[in-house]
């Protein structure tokens, strides 16, 4: 008896993941229900709600509604228990209507959620508008989201943006400027992060996560002389200028075509430079370090030959490449990354925020060590966190290499740069996460799917050059949308790669959607749709056609022609992803949510700490959809609960 005792306890520790036989729990942001409705006219209003990773399997939800402040009505005859979302087709919209849920478990009804109101004679429109007080000369940019006060709703973090510039480009740019929004167009506060911040994708990364665990999120960037928090505080000299004045040029290496100097007008390649924590309910300073890695380790002021020896040139391209995120390297509780470099050399510095103080975890350099070189020169322009070794601990995704969570290199492909990777079980069939990716250089693995753990190439397509064309494929995507084949289905944009991949490698098709940029949870199936520019789209695998299913009017996408949303991600309701766009005369963000009937119910998805972590780096530089740490598709499995506990400051 005995044995057999031992035996069955074995194989329930066999079954429990790492994370949760050490006992580590996930700090996690306490959400509330995120009730919200959608007028569709006819009196037919949309409701949906969050179910919680905390929520017990069997929950169910009543759902209410009180018209014009009268007794609430129950408006459903039994607990709802599989789905989140219900149609109220007999709501008198010519009166102020507001919506609730009480969660159900077994036969105990539990407290009211938070309500969401629709004044009388509401619109009918399909998304929530967020007032915007827009500067002028500024248009709005990337956002990302965290609950500020701690009362369990979102709020918006802006990054509006004037004159900006790539790295490669010289020419003075306008103040970067953080900007946070209450969902009704409340503004928060308001950062300025001054002249010595050069405006551009690749140098403002933001990450707003709740770091020190106190139940409200901050916002964590890398700041200068001159940037005003949002009591008036100047971190630094306020007088310092250290823009690259007009005119002024470095002996920068010559590239092909180019002769001479580099013009580095409007370049910032001098001066302190700092990482800074702000309070996310004022905006005002928590705490400012000096930021890691320096452009140089022996000064602030370096010349244009001790910058090309350390990083490979001296105007600016390669060694103000900077990325950011956020990731639980202890298992239980957050930590910042930011990072400079991944043409050349690659350093990434891990941060705690802890009780008001930023202290350094651990700093990797490329260059450090003969082992540390074959980690160089494989960074993308964004990067990922995930856990891939299924110790309960994240490990950062830099692009063809993976750090582990002390720190350490776990592996480098030797594949180099590229400008797209997703991490997420593209292949249901295989153990753990994998990592599809495509390569900017002309080479066998111009598309590329591999084991996150070990780095292994499962299989690759080469790119192939043409004409005069310099790069290679410059798009990458890696989502569920032919329930014909298990896992996700990849393709690429450029470099001659054709066609749609299967998660083996097998081409299906000899065509592939016409978009290749975001994935977006919209209609009611377990397929992906693609989201480009302000369209969403899906892919008619019996035809091979892309069909487009939604367009969100009067609004435009951010960055050019990367063509993507201020941010996509589980903002309200069920599962399903909302999209949010700014408005043509960048007076409003809108908030689009789906309307279409599912079948599926699964926890919001901002509770799988992967896809919340990726909403945190979602801004960074060249932005990529998120994706959960299980497979959502056809013929998935429930996804496993997710091993957090929840804390809200109220």
């Amino acid at each position: 008896m005995k044995r057999e005792f031992l035996t069955i306890l074995l194989l329930i520790l066999l079954a429990v993941p790492a994370f949760a036989q050490s006992g580590k729990l996930r700090q996690m942001e306490k959400l509330s229900r995120g009730v919200v409705a959608v007028n569709q006219g006819d009196g037919k209003v949309f409701v949906s709600w969050r179910m919680f990773g905390t929520d017990p399997d069997g929950v169910a939800f009543d759902v209410y509604r009180e018209t014009a402040g009268a007794k609430p009505l129950k408006l459903n005859d039994k607990p709802i228990a599989d789905v989140t979302f219900f149609v109220d087709d007999k709501a008198d919209m010519t009166k102020n209507n507001a919506w609730f849920v009480r969660p159900v478990f077994g036969k105990n009804q539990q407290a009211p959620s938070a309500k969401f109101t629709l004044p009388a004679n509401s619109p009918v429109r399909q998304y929530l508008s967020v007032p915007l007080q827009t500067p002028a000369g500024y248009t709005p940019n990337d956002a990302s989201v965290g609950d500020l006060d701690g009362d369990g709703e979102y709020e918006i973090v802006l990054h509006q943006t004037g004159r900006a510039r790539d790295n490669s480009q010289a020419g003075m740019t306008d103040p970067p400027i953080l900007q946070a929004y209450k969902m009704d167009g409340t503004l928060m506060w308001e950062i300025n992060l001054g002249i010595n911040i050069r405006e551009g994708a690749h140098y403002t990364q933001f990450m707003v996560y709740d770091l020190d665990g106190d139940g409200r999120a901050e916002i964590a960037c890398k700041t200068a002389d001159g940037t005003k928090d949002a009591k008036g505080k100047i971190i630094g000299d306020p007088k310092a200028d250290w823009r690259s004045p007009e005119g002024t040029t470095a002996d920068g290496i010559a590239l092909p075509g180019e002769r001479g100097s580099r013009n580095i007008t409007g370049y910032v390649l001098k001066g302190p430079e700092y990482l800074s924590v702000f309070d996310g309910k004022t905006g005002a300073e928590l705490a400012t370090t000096k930021y890691i890695p320096a452009r140089h380790p022996e000064t602030d002021n370096p010349t244009t030959e001790q910058m090309k020896t350390v990083w490979g040139d001296g105007y600016g391209n390669r060694i103000d490449r900077f990325l950011a995120g956020v990731a639980y390297l202890d298992g239980e509780r957050p930590s910042l990354i930011f990072s400079r470099g991944y043409y050349t050399r690659s350093v990434i510095a891990a941060w705690d925020f802890r009780g008001g103080k930023l202290t350094s975890r651990w700093v990797f350099d490329s260059d450090s060590s003969e082992e540390n070189r074959k980690y160089r020169g494989q960074g993308n322009h964004q990067l990922s966190v995930a856990d891939v070794d299924a110790d309960g601990r994240d490990e950062i995704i830099f692009g063809a290499m993976v750090l582990d969570d002390d720190g350490k290199g776990l592996h480098s492909t030797g594949l180099g740069h590229g400008d797209a990777l997703h991490v997420s079980d593209l292949d249901p069939d295989r153990p753990g996460l994998e990592i599809f990716g495509i390569q900017e250089r002309f080479d066998d693995a111009g598309a590329h799917f591999r084991d996150a753990k070990t780095g292994e190439v499962i299989w690759k397509k080469p790119s192939v050059k043409a004409g005069e064309d310099g790069e290679g494929p410059g798009r990458g995507l890696s989502i569920d949308i032919d329930p014909r084949h298990r896992g996700h289905e990849s393709w690429v944009a450029g470099a001659q790669i054709t066609g749609l991949f299967n998660a083996k490698g097998e081409k299906i098709s000899d065509r592939n959607p016409r978009s290749c940029n975001f994935g977006v949870f919209w209609d009611g199936d377990l397929l992906r749709e693609l989201l480009n520019g302000t369209t969403v789209s899906k892919w008619n695998w019996e035809k091979e056609t892309t069909d487009s299913v939604f367009v969100a009017q009067g609004t435009a996408s951010n960055n050019g022609t990367k063509s993507t949303p201020a941010l996509s991600a589980d903002l309200v309701g069920d599962w399903r992803e909302e999209v949010m766009l700014r408005s043509t005369d960048n007076k409003e963000l809108r908030i689009y949510t789906t309307t279409i009937p599912t079948k599926h119910r699964f926890y919001t998805f901002m509770h799988d700490p992967q896809y919340r972590l990726a909403i945190a780096w979602q801004n960074v530089a060249y932005n990529q959809p998120p994706h959960t740490s299980f497979f959502v598709g056809e013929g998935m499995k429930q996804p496993p609960k997710p091993v957090i506990v929840t804390k809200g400051s109220k």
